[in-house]
């Protein structure tokens, strides 16, 4: 008996040390960041990490664009779990199949490692609607039932749950006129043809500066410093709990290891507080995130929640 129990723990001990040498020495090949297209938030948002790991890690890392984030999602899903293969990905990563089956489960198919980014709405009205406050447009549009547009993305864009979610809180009925993207909706809004919006702060910035749109409040649930001076939705209109934004996150195969995850996490939430990376994403009208992995999955579940009310609530079906 003692024999056997000699020659058990040398191999025990072997076996524990080979895996931790294994983990301490990743990476040992170039990693791959798989996202949407070229010139997409979520592209951005793997470039900037790519370039940061490289800068404080010395790593290598590949970013790889694919046509859209079910394209993308499906590779990643289907890569082995080694931690070489990451996604980067929206919220649409997990709205989506809400909507329409998709060939992945973000539940089952990916582990969280940090969200990196999130880029807030802008409440925005035309110049000739008479509000000044989200007060005064709720109150003209209880006034005016059905009378009212807004202009959004595709549906189940951010824009689009972000005004439904406002529609449903606020006891209103502004009509949706979706357009293939949020950007798409801006035209006909300074046209007048449209007069509220739930807009990106990329794309109504500069027209707020010019006063061709007139901005209300912010859509996440704290104040934004890409809109300095604007209060929230939820404490402009005394709707406590609305809060809405779009995000993006980096994710691996589900069964990679929780030593991979923990470090990549590590990693790559040093490079999100880097001054000159806070200030790239700023630049670009996104604010930097960052967390652990289980503040992440805390946030898709409370998100996929909240998403799926919004659906249901609303009436909201799948383009065919």
């Amino acid at each position: 008996m003692s024999r056997r129990v000699v020659w058990i723990f040398p191999i025990v001990a072997t076996v524990l040390g080979d895996c931790t040498a294994w983990s301490q020495g990743y990476p040992s090949k170039p990693l791959r960041f798989v996202t949407t297209g070229i010139g997409a938030s979520t592209d951005l948002a793997a470039r900037t990490v790519a370039q940061g790991l490289a800068d404080s890690a010395g790593w290598n890392v590949v970013v790889d664009n694919r046509g859209s984030t079910i394209v993308a999602a499906e590779m990643a899903s289907r890569a082995a779990p080694d931690g070489y293969t990451l996604l980067v990905s929206t919220d649409g990563l997990w709205r989506g199949p809400l909507l329409q089956k998709m060939p992945f489960d973000p539940a089952k198919d990916f582990s969280p490692i940090t969200l990196v980014s999130r880029s807030p709405n802008i409440l925005v009205v035309h110049p000739s609607l008479p509000v000044k406050s989200v007060k005064e447009l709720i109150a003209l549009a209880k006034a005016r039932p059905g009378e009212l547009n807004y202009g959004s993305g595709a549906l189940g864009a951010a824009t689009h749950l972000a005004s439904e979610l406002f529609n449903l809180m606020a006891g209103v009925k502004i009509v949706n006129i979706p357009y293939k993207s949020s950007g798409g909706a801006v035209t006909p809004l300074l046209s007048g043809q449209l007069q509220v919006m739930f807009g990106t702060t990329g794309a109504v910035s500069s027209h707020i500066t010019s006063g061709r749109l007139r901005a209300l409040a912010v859509s996440t649930s704290q104040p934004s410093p890409l809109a300095p001076g604007l209060p929230t939705v939820a404490a402009a209109a005394d709707l406590p709990g609305y809060e809405s934004a779009a995000t993006a996150g980096v994710f691996a195969p589900s069964g990679t290891s929780q030593a991979i995850i923990k470090r990549l996490n590590e990693e790559i939430n040093r490079v999100l507080g880097r001054p000159e990376v806070k200030e790239r994403f700023f630049n670009q009208s996104v604010e930097i995130v960052g967390g652990s992995p289980d503040e992440v999955a805390a946030f898709i579940k409370s998100d996929t929640a909240t998403t799926a009310r919004i659906i249901k609530e609303a009436g909201i079906r799948a383009e065919r």
